[in-house]
């Protein structure tokens, strides 16, 4: 999970690719560096340990002009972090090239690289295509035929930019499962990981496809596809706005991010509702006729996603009467399953570039396996969206904090109006559907209320300052919301946590109550709220000091192991996306309390692409 810019222009590009790196960050900062050509075409390379700021620095103290380089900033999988592995690598000071991905068999292109007398300076598999693009050079190849050459003997995923002493005015690039991005200029093209990066300089994009390669230069672009047919790829206006990149009065991005949530939420519902209905075509041609015949729906997602998926899957079977798997990703796409002709195969992405998750789908795809396919994702130009026969984009914005918030809510809501679709299909709950959109259109404003509970959040967080682990507790589809929780607050406080159905505390977790390990549970007014309360007295029965995020008209008795927050009143479809935002801040500020980098957690990226 890397970031990667690269400029070739009639100006110094040093600062644009900075500026990139700086927008590109949340994907790794473990190291950073770039490359770029000199006056005499000699590769000028600085890197550094760190996250970005420690590279402005570097080149503060000692700049480097050009007007074509590369740039990337790190998240480690192959070496440590260290400057060494840092990129951009460099073959014989002639080639210098940047990577996303992992090249899954670099072991054995090392060995056979090493005794044709390479020398390798990193552990990184990166370092091997760099080495691999002379080598071919060596052979009498031009540039374009060597990195060519070169990508036939990957095997993995990567996207790839090359830059080269012997032709200054070329920038090569390849993408074959990492996403690509090309930014179109006058007299000057850029690439990136994402659109975010290169706002600064354009809003004119071309997104790669799997397998293509192409040659940027100052005044041209030409794209070949996995067939080394050359072709048009559309040339795409973007809307994105970069007052979204800043933070405004708040001190940190996740934040910040937190209270867009009723605007993000408002803005998922827009064109979606009408008075009584959800509006079909929103997610594709013809799909009241598919959805029609959907007797299964299949969910497959990673990390926070995977959370969304599994509340769904009990709104699902309660309000359509249709069975729903869910699955993390990683592990469907090494399985064996079973053809079922009437699936729904439903991916959630925020950045749609999940590696495992287009990996399943890729799976079911080839297989032939489902019905249909459909996502749900906030990149509109992104792999999912252009690989499934359906999607339903969120309209969250861009989410810079790595701890997702924005995005999970709009994927919650984006589910409730996929169920009303599903219902309208099937042509005999109008009801139902009647409920859903009158609850929906309720929504922004109940998350505005639970938002003014920021001061008391606070307070409380107070609590966990020294602790070093928690239990989230929640019952029916709260358990999943506990399970986000507990996500939320180990990414950014580092304190373990754990999630468990309020039930199964007797099963095991109950050996680990005393009164240094908090318990923090959702209490929402629902037909489980007397169990729940059953299953918190057997915490406070042992000494473990509750943290209760309850209904205003629930009553809980406080004493000193036991501490509530009222939220206001919902109704049951809506609590699981209610009692996130509570859980969302607590975490936020125990964090904050603790010291820890909220936006860029430690080990972590935002967009997972690669396995």
């Amino acid at each position: 999970m890397c970031g990667i810019v690269g400029a070739i222009a009639q100006r110094p590009v040093t600062e644009i690719l900075l500026e990139g790196l700086r927008r590109l960050e949340y994907r790794g900062y473990d190291s950073a560096g770039v490359a770029v050509l000199s006056a005499e075409n000699a590769i000028q390379r600085t890197r550094a340990l760190g996250k970005v700021a420690a590279l402005s620095e570097k080149l503060a103290a000692e700049p480097i002009i050009g007007m074509t380089g590369i740039a990337h900033t790190r998240w480690a999988t192959h070496g440590e972090p260290a400057e060494r592995n840092a990129h951009p690598h460099m073959s014989k000071d002639r080639v210098a090239i940047v990577h996303n991905g992992i090249i899954e068999n670099h072991e054995a292109l090392r060995q056979e690289l090493i005794a044709e007398g390479f020398v390798f300076e990193s552990e990184t598999d990166t370092e091997v295509i760099a080495h691999l693009i002379e080598h071919n050079r060596a052979k009498g190849l031009g540039l374009e035929d060597a990195v060519r050459a070169t990508v036939d003997h990957l095997g993995g995923a990567y996207a790839l930019a090359v830059v080269s002493n012997d032709e200054p005015d070329t920038l090569i690039v390849a993408r074959h499962g990492s996403p690509l991005v090309l930014g179109l200029g006058l007299g000057e093209n850029f690439i990136g990981s994402d659109v975010q990066a290169l706002l600064p300089v354009t809003s004119r994009f071309i997104y790669l496809e799997n397998g293509d390669f192409a040659l940027v230069k100052r005044d041209s672009i030409t794209i070949f596809d996995a067939n080394n047919e050359q072709v048009e790829r559309e040339v795409k206006e973007s809307t994105a706005g970069m007052c979204s990149a800043s933070l405004g009065e708040y001190r940190h991005f996740m934040h910040k991010e937190i209270f867009e949530q009723p605007q993000s939420v408002q803005l998922t519902l827009e064109g979606r509702l009408g008075n009584d209905e959800f509006i079909p075509c929103i997610i594709g041609d013809n799909v009241q006729e598919t959805l029609a015949r959907v007797e299964e729906i299949q969910i497959i997602a990673c990390g926070t996603s995977y959370h969304a998926g599994l509340i769904a899957k009990y709104w699902l079977e309660e309000m359509t009467d249709l069975p729903c798997n869910v699955e993390v990703a990683s592990e469907y796409r090494y399985r064996r399953t079973p053809k079922r002709n009437k699936v729904l195969f439903l991916t959630l992405s925020q950045s749609g570039e999940t590696a495992d998750t287009l990996a399943a789908l890729d799976k079911v795809q080839t297989e032939k396996s489902m019905l249909a396919t459909m996502t749900i994702c906030n990149v509109a130009e992104s792999s999912l969206i252009r690989e499934s026969d359906f999607s339903l984009m969120t309209i969250a914005g861009p989410e810079i904090g790595v701890a997702s918030t924005k995005a999970f809510t709009t994927q919650l809501v984006a589910l409730q109006i996929f169920i009303g679709l599903l219902l309208q299909a099937k042509g005999n709950h109008p009801e139902k559907v009647k409920y859903l959109v009158n609850h929906l259109k309720q929504l922004p404003l109940l998350l505005e209320q639970v938002l003014d509970k920021d001061a008391a959040i606070e307070t409380m967080s107070e609590a966990f300052i020294e602790k070093h682990n928690a239990l989230f507790l929640g019952r029916g589809a709260q358990y999943p919301v506990a399970m986000e929780g507990a996500l939320k607050l180990k990414e950014i406080s580092y304190i373990h946590a754990e999630a468990y159905p309020a039930g199964e505390l007797k099963h095991g977790p109950l050996a680990l109550v005393d009164n240094e390990m908090p318990i923090i549970a959702v209490a929402p007014n629902t037909p489980l709220l007397e169990k729940l309360k059953s299953n918190l007295e057997e915490v406070r029965s042992r000494g473990g000091v509750l943290y209760i995020f309850a209904d205003e008209e629930v009553s809980i008795r406080e004493d000193e192991h036991i501490h509530t927050i009222t939220i206001p009143k919902v109704p049951e479809i809506l609590a699981p996306i209610v009692y996130t935002i509570p859980l969302q801040l607590l975490s936020y500020y125990t964090a904050v309390l603790k010291g820890t980098d909220v936006d860029k957690p430690r080990n972590l990226a935002k967009s997972v692409t690669v396995e």
